[in-house]
């Protein structure tokens, strides 16, 4: 059993993070930390997790906590990964992993010198939905990719986390928030790179600075070519559909965990199959494999140079927003899309 202490126990570990863990089978919370003890203690006393902190050093320090999740906002996550790899205990850190490409590359480094497991939460990764698709898409079912739509919005006027519209502390908008799902997922199910991008974005009066929609274009090695978008103005929706020459897959909430996940098969423009999945346990799933990770060196689906690769891609993205052109994406030596 891998005991977890969890740095950043705000509205996301609340809402997604706890109930996964109340599925998980060989991961449990054991600590917590927040901006004070007394918030510290009221969350503790609430989930009955034993051993709350108010320093995310203190909890690092726990001979309680084998593991730590970083659910902190994204312009902390650098200094929480850091100072968790510092500790030698192994992190999960949620996505995006940074602020930027150097961030990533920090991170990974670190790992890699101190001989720490890093893990970046792309928990869609370990989701049945992305596993069908990926599996019929290597299985031929639609021949060979030429098309691919991925698409993440939700409403975010009213949303807990109102750090999302600073951009000191998100930074970015829906590209950087969902459209990381996006892009990974694309990248996870044709176990393909993206060598290009081109972003175009809007904003609005409570985004500030930020985009509030955006759409970008993507081009894969293989010459796939796909297209994401996102939005914070829009009821929340993830359809992604992936358009082959010899069929097609779609789905219209394959990015939910929340109710069930109906995968239709296309060819010749007639539906020929339906696959119903469930996402449920995905966030179970995410932090298990973690553990088993730690436990027997098995390799973990999403490490953290996945994490550093789609930060490329984003960056790349706000560099085509602010240019106006299509950006080339650097590639992370050694890390092949899983």
């Amino acid at each position: 059993m891998i005991r977890y202490g969890i740095l950043g126990f705000g509205h996301h570990a609340v809402r997604r993070l706890m109930p996964g863990f109340a599925l998980a089978k060989n991961s449990r919370v054991t600590a917590l930390s927040r901006s004070s003890m007394e918030k510290a203690h009221a969350s503790g006393a609430e989930y009955n997790i034993p051993h709350v902190f108010d320093s995310g050093a203190d909890l690092c320090r726990s001979p309680e906590v084998d593991a730590v999740f970083v659910a902190t906002p994204n312009s902390a996550h650098l200094a929480d990964v850091l100072l968790t790899i510092e500790h030698g205990k192994p992190v999960l850190c949620e996505k995006p992993m940074g602020m930027n490409a150097g961030e990533c590359r920090q991170m990974v480094e670190a790992a890699r010198k101190a001989k720490v497991l890093l893990g970046v939460a792309q928990v869609f990764r370990f989701e049945q939905s992305l596993a069908a698709f990926r599996q019929r898409i290597a299985g031929g079912q639609i021949g060979q990719p030429v098309f691919a739509r991925s698409e993440f919005s939700y409403p975010a006027a009213s949303h807990p986390r109102k750090w999302l519209f600073d951009a000191r502390i998100a930074g970015g908008g829906p590209i950087s928030d969902v459209g990381v799902h996006c892009i990974d997922a694309l990248r996870f199910i044709l176990d393909d790179e993206v060598v290009r991008v081109n972003a175009r974005g809007t904003s609005t009066p409570q985004s500030k600075d930020l985009e509030a929609a955006a759409l970008l274009s993507l081009e894969f090695s293989r010459g796939t070519l796909a297209s994401v978008a996102v939005s914070t103005r829009a009821a929340y929706r993830t359809p992604l559909e992936i358009v082959g020459d010899d069929g097609s897959l779609r789905a219209d909430d394959a990015l939910n965990v929340e109710h069930p996940v109906d995968i239709e098969l296309r060819k010749s423009g007639k539906l020929v199959e339906t696959q119903t999945v469930s996402n449920g346990e995905a966030y179970a799933r995410q932090v298990d494999e973690f553990a088993a990770a730690i436990e027997t060196g098995a390799d973990f689906a999403a490490p953290g140079e996945q994490g550093w690769q789609n930060q490329e891609i984003l960056d790349a993205a706000y560099r085509s927003l602010k240019s106006g052109q299509t950006e080339s994406v650097p590639r992370i030596a050694g890390t092949p899309a899983r």
